[in-house]
């Protein structure tokens, strides 16, 4: 009768130490994957509005997400003077996305209004 006690005291032990074990390893998993999503991608919004990009000049890192959103009354595009992109036509009231994919200094402006500016900068 010990021995039985003895034995089904030491699964209760094992069981309890898996248990244990289990929530620690939980744990570290959650604490690495919440360092991860520090580092992860972040997504950016350009605003066109009153004829204008804004913010202007953004810095992003890349795998960075922009995305252009027009509030504006008219069509506009986001185009970048180094071809490294470009939106075609942005309708009011719809949005367009770019992942920035390499490190570097992208002018772009609307092809239909010149005088419409901005600068991403991919990190």
């Amino acid at each position: 009768m010990k021995a039985a006690i003895r034995y089904l005291t030491g699964q209760a032990r094992c069981a309890r130490r898996a248990r244990v074990l289990g929530c620690a390893l939980a744990v570290c998993a959650a604490s690495a994957l919440s360092g991860a999503s520090a580092d992860a991608a972040k997504t950016y919004y350009v605003t066109i509005e009153q004829m204008r990009f804004d913010p202007p000049t953004l810095t992003v890192h890349a795998g960075d997400r922009v995305v252009w959103v027009n509030k504006d009354l008219f069509s506009h595009t986001a185009s970048s003077s180094t071809q490294a992109f470009d939106s075609h036509d942005i309708a009011p009231e719809a949005s367009w996305s770019y992942v920035a994919s390499r490190a570097g200094h992208y002018p772009y402006s609307c092809t239909m209004h010149p005088t419409m500016h901005g600068t991403l900068d991919v990190q």
